[in-house]
């Protein structure tokens, strides 16, 4: 299902993006990774449900033959840390500007745990209609405030398109408490962005502490899998050759 035709003898990579994003935000980190002979699978996040997001990633991490090595950016670090529990074949846990939560613990309550986020004023909240008749609430960064907010350190066009294709999350996914937490058996890596405006530096770095990840920090906004591709390939690929040593 992987890249068949690329040798197995290294580990799949399995991305998953995260709020506002979708998987072509990984497409750099995918060309490196890619030319470094990584298998590697970007999956579309639903952005809807945390416990119903992290089954569609478990679902999808049943097919992938072989070791995984699971990257998860933004809420898809909460994501990536309720999909791996339990599994036999993620052998390392990958977090780009993540949250890592504990269980128990929301996206939201751990961005808000420290100050620098600037991310509530540039929302925009659309209503959607649930399966059972309800209303849910969207989120969306506000196209004029997307470059600063969220990718600053991107080009401007290229931030205008991300704007325009931007995946919404749904609030309730942010505000869901995790039930799991796999980092805590599972090794993890954390890629912290020093000029993050939407998850406060100080936040990720709480986080990578506590899960006693291998972390790296660069001067980087929150689309750092967009604007420095090159920094986000090389944690992966640390945490792919520690798995086969």
């Amino acid at each position: 299902m992987t890249g068949q035709n690329i040798s197995q003898s290294k580990p799949t990579v399995v991305l998953v993006h995260g709020a506002f994003a979708d998987s072509s935000s990984w497409n750099g980190v995918i060309e490196r990774l890619r030319r470094g002979g990584h298998p590697v699978l970007a999956v579309a996040n639903p952005l809807r449900d945390l416990a119903g997001d992290a089954g569609y990633v478990r679902s999808v991490l049943e097919h992938v033959q072989g070791p995984v090595v699971l990257a998860g950016h933004s809420y898809g670090g909460a994501v990536i840390s309720a999909a791996a529990t339990g599994s036999s074949k993620v052998k390392a846990l990958v977090y780009i500007a993540a949250f890592i939560p504990d269980q128990g613990e929301s996206a939201l309550e751990l961005s808000n745990m420290y100050p620098g986020s600037t991310l509530g004023p540039t929302l925009d909240a659309v209503p959607f209609p649930l399966p059972d008749g309800g209303t849910g609430t969207d989120l969306y960064i506000k196209p004029d405030k997307f470059h600063d907010q969220f990718a600053a350190d991107a080009p401007a066009d290229l931030a205008g398109l991300m704007a325009a294709t931007q995946r919404p999350v749904a609030a309730s996914a942010l505000e869901a408490r995790a039930s799991a937490a796999a980092w805590k058996a599972i090794p993890s890596y954390s890629l912290v962005a020093t000029d993050d405006h939407n998850i406060p530096p100080a936040a990720q770095r709480f986080m990578a502490e506590r899960a006693h990840a291998h972390t790296v920090e660069v001067k980087a906004s929150h689309a750092v899998t967009v604007s420095q591709p090159d920094v986000v390939a090389r944690i992966i690929e640390r945490a792919a050759q520690d798995i086969v040593r």
